[in-house]
């Protein structure tokens, strides 16, 4: 594996707020990693950041190595980062595969498609393959996504980012409010993404479900990154003592 997306000293304020003191994350190519930390430890906002939507007052992004900037959301898209926002953002009375080209429609060709007219066809036929290719199950492609369960929504919000990200996902806790099956179907879903070699950053406070498919943990406190764990050698005790700071800083690291 080599190093995908980087970040380096990161340092935002809010007024006399710290948000990120010199926080530093990575995440691979085709790996999980879990970035956790208490309410207020900045990981929000640090994803705010390596996603687009915020830019940090010192430090650095690097992609591939390469420093980069990303002045907004759609930089970060243009990159290939994608996230998966915990309220899912998908529009319920479309189906799964126009909610899959939200914003990235297919148009028809010739004229129709120059009067605005929408290939549904086309979209629904790709639409099935990113599913597939995903295990994502799907009784019918033209059911209003309103009217699936939660696992099989959240499982198309990935399913979408994943479709367009080449290089990472973003994914905010994923499984919150869904039962035992549709969870383990997301994260059956997130092993998959991995798989296909796209680095995926999990935001999760469940930390049986984190040491579960996360191949490493790194462990934000007070704006900073305190410790590192690779999942298969770590334990809740050790996540929940650098999270609180009973561990000590860099203990992990």
């Amino acid at each position: 594996m080599s190093v995908l997306l980087e970040a380096r000293e990161l340092v935002k304020h809010y007024g006399a707020v710290h948000a990120l003191r010199g926080a530093s994350f990575s995440v691979d190519a085709g790996e999980v990693v879990a970035l956790i930390g208490d309410n207020g430890a900045g990981k929000s906002t640090l994803v705010r950041h390596l996603s687009g939507v915020e830019q940090p007052e010192s430090g650095q992004i690097l992609l591939n190595g390469e420093p980069i900037t990303l002045g907004s959301p759609t930089d970060a898209r243009v990159q290939g980062i994608e996230t998966v926002y915990q309220d899912l953002a998908i529009a319920p009375e479309l189906d799964p595969a126009a909610n899959l080209f939200l914003g990235r429609e297919i148009r028809r060709k010739g004229l129709l498609g120059a009067l605005g007219m929408l290939d549904n066809g086309a979209m629904r036929e790709k639409a099935k393959v990113e599913f597939d290719r995903l295990g994502v199950s799907l009784q019918s492609m033209s059911t209003p996504i309103g009217s699936l369960s939660g696992g099989q929504r959240q499982s198309i919000a990935v399913a979408r980012a994943v479709a367009w990200a080449s290089k990472v996902v973003f994914m905010d806790e994923p499984t919150a409010a869904l039962g035992v099956v549709q969870r383990e179907r997301v994260l059956d879903v997130i092993k998959r993404v991995r798989d296909t070699g796209i680095g995926v950053v999990l935001i999760s406070h469940n930390m049986p479900e984190v040491l579960s498919v996360a191949d490493r943990v790194e462990v934000l406190r007070l704006g900073r990154r305190v410790a590192e764990f690779r999942a298969a050698d770590a334990t809740i005790e050790d996540l929940v003592g650098a999270m609180t700071g009973a561990l000590g800083d860099g203990e992990a690291a």
